[in-house]
C-alpha cells in the first residue's frame, strides 16, 4: 500500500481489561505509523455505542490494538465481523482458541508440537477439592520449579516461577487477580524467544526471532514495558538450525490455530534446542517497547510501510 492510495483507518485502543494503558500505547503507536504513510487514521477508544459510531464512521477498515479480555478473547471480533467493515486480525473463533492458553496448548501438542506439561485450575476447582490438598497434588504431578499464570490474558501479569512449595499459594492467588482459571505449568529452562508471523499477502511469515533476556531473570510485566529492564537481542543468538526450528514452529501454531494477518508466538528453547510453545497472541503489543516492532525493524522493513502492507492484505481477505 502507498502513501498514494491512503486509506481511512480506525484504531481500537484502550478499552477495560488490565492492560488498558498498553493498548492506548500501541494505538498511538500504530497511528502515528499510518498517518506518516499517508492514510487518514481515528483512534477510538471502545465504549457504549462502539458498533452503531463504527457504522456511521464506515471506515475503509478497523485496526484493533485491544489487549486482555477486551480484545483478545473472540468476542470483539466477532462482533466486528457483523458489521460488514473490513478489520486487521483473526476472526473471532480463532482468537477464542488462543486466548484460552490450556486450549492452544491441547491443540499444539495434538499436533506433535512441544509445549510444556500443564494443568488448568478454575477458582471453583482450587476452592471445592481443598487448597492445601491441590497445592501438594500439583508439587507433585509437575514437579519444582513451576510456572502459575492465568489461563487467559497476556503482558506476563499475574506470572510466578514458583521454586519453592512456599511460593505456591501466592502464586495461584496472583494468578487468580486476573482471570478465575489459572494454568500451572512445568519450567522449562532455557533461552526465551518470540517470533512475530505477518501475512501481508505471500502467507504467514516468520520475522527475525527476539530473544529476551530480563535484567532480572524475570520477564514480568515491568521488565516488558519499561525502558531498560529487559536486553533483546534480534535476530536471537542462535544455531542457524536453532532459529530455523523455531521459525517454522511459530507459523505452524500461527496456522494450526486458524490465525491470520498479525501474530506472536512466545516460546522457550531448552538446552537440546528444541522450541517449547507458551503461548500465541492474536492481537501483540506494538508499543515503543513492544517486540513486533523491534523484529519488523531488524527485517529491514519500516512500521509504516509494514503496516500499510497489512491493511491493504486485510482488505483483500474479509
Amino acid at each position: 500500500m502507498s502513501e498514494s492510495n491512503p486509506l481511512n483507518i480506525t484504531i481500537l485502543a484502550g478499552g477495560i481489561s488490565h492492560e488498558r494503558d498498553v493498548s492506548l500505547r500501541s494505538g498511538r503507536r500504530v497511528a502515528d505509523a499510518l498517518t506518516n504513510s499517508g492514510h487518514s487514521v481515528t483512534v477510538l477508544d471502545p465504549g457504549a455505542n462502539l458498533l452503531t459510531t463504527l457504522t456511521a464512521q464506515a471506515p475503509d477498515l478497523i485496526w484493533p490494538t485491544l489487549h486482555g479480555a477486551t480484545g483478545e478473547d473472540g468476542a470483539l471480533l466477532s462482533l466486528l465481523e457483523t458489521t460488514g467493515i473490513p478489520f486487521l486480525g483473526s476472526r473471532g473463533p480463532a482468537a477464542a482458541l488462543a486466548w484460552n492458553k490450556g486450549t492452544a496448548k491441547e491443540l499444539v501438542s495434538r499436533a506433535a508440537l512441544a509445549t510444556p506439561p500443564a494443568i488448568v485450575l478454575s477458582t471453583e476447582t482450587f476452592r471445592d477439592l481443598g487448597a492445601t490438598d491441590v497445592l501438594e497434588h500439583l508439587i507433585s504431578a509437575i514437579g519444582l520449579p513451576l510456572v502459575v499464570k492465568p489461563a487467559q490474558g497476556g503482558s506476563s501479569q499475574g506470572v510466578t516461577i514458583v521454586r519453592t512449595p512456599g511460593d505456591l499459594p501466592r502464586a495461584m492467588v496472583d494468578a487468580y487477580t486476573y482471570a478465575n482459571t489459572a494454568l500451572v505449568e512445568a519450567y522449562i529452562e532455557g533461552i526465551e524467544v518470540t517470533v512475530a508471523v505477518i501475512d501481508a499477502g505471500n502467507g504467514p511469515t516468520a520475522l527475525p526471532i527476539v530473544e529476551i533476556v530480563p535484567v532480572d531473570g524475570v520477564y514480568s510485566f515491568e521488565a516488558r514495558y519499561n525502558a531498560g529492564e529487559t536486553d533483546f537481542y534480534t535476530p536471537a543468538r542462535l544455531a542457524q538450525d536453532v532459529s530455523g526450528a523455531v521459525s517454522a514452529s511459530a507459523v505452524a501454531i500461527h496456522t494450526l490455530l486458524g490465525l491470520r494477518h498479525l501474530s506472536r508466538v512466545d516460546l522457550i528453547i531448552d538446552a537440546a534446542g528444541t522450541p517449547w510453545f507458551l503461548e500465541a497472541n492474536v492481537l501483540p503489543g506494538l508499543t515503543e517497547t513492544s517486540l513486533v516492532p523491534q523484529a519488523i525493524e531488524a527485517a529491514g522493513q519500516t512500521l509504516g510501510a509494514t503496516y500499510s502492507a497489512l491493511a491493504a492484505h486485510a482488505l483483500r481477505t474479509q
